[in-house]
């Protein structure tokens, strides 16, 4: 079982920055291939970046490519998501997620994630 908790969440303007948190415990984080989806209002839940156990490898959507940074940290269990020069098409709860790593796989599918922390709300007002 693995427990996700994000935070970081915020009202911000557009142009603005944000550094969301994800602290995961229980099963072991080194193994584990880490995500990050988000959902506004009335849409899909979708795909904004994934990365590897090791985190050495990273996926990130098209939307975001070039504004957004995951890293994470083993000694704190921790993922984080760099966001920089936000849009108010950003805005949408962000969801962290988890799922058994394999090598250098990373995952963009929410139904491949087993473990999904509660979200936590991005407002970009413009």
């Amino acid at each position: 079982q693995v427990q996700l908790v994000e935070s970081g969440g915020g009202l911000v303007q557009a142009g603005d920055s944000l550094r969301l948190s994800c602290a995961a415990s229980g099963r072991t984080f080194s193994s584990a291939a880490m995500g990050w989806f988000r959902q506004a209002p009335g849409k899909e839940r979708e795909f904004v970046v994934a990365t590897s156990r090791s985190g050495r490898i990273t996926y990130y959507a098209g939307s975001v490519k070039g504004r957004f940074t995951i890293s994470r940290d083993s000694a704190k269990n921790t993922v984080y998501l760099q966001m920089n020069s936000l849009k108010p098409e950003d805005t949408a709860v962000y969801y962290c997620a988890a799922r058994d790593g394999s090598g250098g796989r990373y995952y963009t599918g929410k139904d491949e994630y087993e473990y999904w922390g509660q979200g936590t709300q991005v407002t970009v007002s413009s």
